[in-house]
């Protein structure tokens, strides 16, 4: 019995195009197959073009729970439209939940029906698109001359390690954003919306001393002024 032949989607799509246009059967004779696949291949077409050009078969295990999958991209989709970034852990928490609500028994929702499920429904873990500013060309030499002088001025005036205090202030904001969501595949501009307030920000200062000691964090929150009541002050003084 002779090999089964594959053939990829760009092929598929090719003869679908044809069979458009001179029918199924003279698809069939042109490019030498079954006209049983150019049907197949024409109920497929949406698919087809979603699949990458040089993919040669559509395999892979169908989905168990169809109805549960669809509930649970429809709200990916919804989340998305909204600008809110999705992780692959609340799409668990909501197939589950969605999973209750079918009444399926024996849906677990694990990390690996969650990669299956986004491979089915295209769709991939992308970053959000940012503009990040880029290093100065002379960076390095920089940092070489700082570290010179650093070690000549403790050398010079004799300076413990104890005393040597290296300090690092992280600024951190009071609503930290997702940087990474779950989007259809081949989306170009990947938007997440926030709250407004995500540069509403404090200071963690982190220190250290060159002996390895570790110095207790401290917090800066950004000073409110208290305007001066002068009304009651003139009063006072009559």
């Amino acid at each position: 019995m002779p090999p089964r032949k594959s053939y990829t989607a760009a092929f598929k799509l090719e003869a679908v195009k044809y069979a458009k246009e001179n029918g199924n059967r003279a698809a069939a004779r042109n490019y030498t197959i079954n006209e049983s696949m150019v049907r197949s291949w024409r109920k497929q077409e949406d698919q087809l073009r979603l699949t990458k050009k040089s993919k040669r078969a559509n395999r892979g295990h169908k989905a168990r729970w169809p109805a549960l999958e669809d509930k649970v991209e429809s709200w990916i989709l919804e989340q998305r439209a909204s600008l809110r970034g999705v992780s692959t852990t609340q799409i668990r928490l909501k197939a589950i939940a969605a999973a209750k609500e079918l009444d399926i028994v024996d849906f677990q929702g694990g990390p690996s029906w969650c990669l299956r499920f986004m491979r089915r429904k295209q769709l991939s873990i992308r970053s959000r698109t940012t503009v990040c500013q880029t290093l100065p060309a002379d960076f390095g030499e920089k940092l070489v001359n700082f570290r010179a002088y650093c070690i000549d001025k403790v050398a010079e005036y004799n300076i413990s390690p104890d005393s040597v205090i290296n300090m690092n202030e992280v600024p951190l904001t009071f609503d930290m954003p997702l940087n990474r969501t779950v989007e259809k595949r081949g989306t170009q501009t990947i938007s997440i919306k926030t709250t407004g307030h995500e540069k509403a920000s404090f200071t963690c200062v982190l220190s250290c001393t060159a002996s390895g000691f570790l110095l207790p964090p401290m917090l800066i929150f950004k000073r409110k002024t208290m305007p001066k009541r002068t009304s009651q002050k003139a009063s006072s003084s009559k």
